[in-house]
């Protein structure tokens, strides 16, 4: 358990600022409060014992099911929530969607041995701020963690393909589909949105258009403002559904 739950995947990638943004400034140096969600109490031990080496993360409690996550997001309103997508009861999609609306704040990434694209796409709609593979490693769920409470959203790269992917057969599905019109996005707008949808973080987007992460932060705000979504990844999803954007 110490080397990490399996084979060593590259470092999950890293998204663009959520419109909730980072967490408070004041809330900086305290640890990131996290519950820990999966049926397998060996597998939950072992994040902990794992976790409990991060000084800048805490963990406040386990559940062993949907159910039961959402008791406790409810009660112990943590800033990250760790869960397992398959699991009896309640399942951790499901869960997800209980989990916003007694927890607002609560950002949940899917920590699952699931790759299937539905799982995938079905968390996100749901609310989740990330999705990773229970391949990666230790120290990977500690960097993940981190991220998503300073705003960023989270996804293994094998993921992140079929993602894109299911974007593709979404365009197909609406060819002959009368849609109502976008709002309309601003040329540098629709840049940086093709920029996400590569996976590209902000630091590489501020690069490749010669303009300061700050200014990606405040663009991507804008789109998810004037588009009335919650993440990056939804976003991307509305861009392709509308024809906003195309990935070839």
């Amino acid at each position: 358990m110490a080397d990490g739950f399996g084979p060593t995947m590259p470092d999950a990638y890293q998204g663009c600022v959520d419109r909730a943004g980072d967490r408070d400034e004041e809330r900086q140096d305290e640890p990131i409060r996290v519950l820990v969600v999966d049926d397998h109490a060996l597998f939950r031990r072992g994040l902990e014992i794992v976790l409990a080496q991060e000084e800048d993360i805490q963990v406040v409690g386990e559940a062993g099911d949907g159910a039961e996550a959402v008791e406790k997001a409810a009660d112990l309103l943590p800033d990250i929530v760790l869960m397992d997508v398959r699991m009896p009861r309640r399942g951790g999609i499901e869960a997800c969607t209980a989990i916003k609306e007694v927890a607002p704040s609560a950002r949940i990434i899917m920590l699952t041995i699931s790759d299937e694209e539905a799982d995938l796409y079905e968390a996100i709609k749901a609310g989740a701020t990330g999705y990773l593979l229970k391949e990666i490693s230790t120290d990977e769920v500690s960097t993940a963690i981190r991220a998503v409470a300073d705003g960023q959203s989270q996804i293994s790269p094998s993921m992140a393909a079929k993602l894109l992917t299911e974007f593709k057969s979404m365009i197909q599905r609406t060819d002959e589909t009368k849609l109502v019109p976008a709002p309309r996005l601003t040329d540098r707008e629709l840049e940086v949105l093709k920029l996400v949808a590569t996976g590209m973080n902000n630091r590489d987007i501020a690069k490749e258009l010669y303009i300061s992460e700050n200014t990606v932060k405040n663009h991507v705000r804008n789109i998810l403002e004037k588009l009335q979504l919650h993440s990056r990844m939804e976003a991307v999803v509305y861009a392709m559904r509308e024809k906003i954007l195309e990935i070839r």
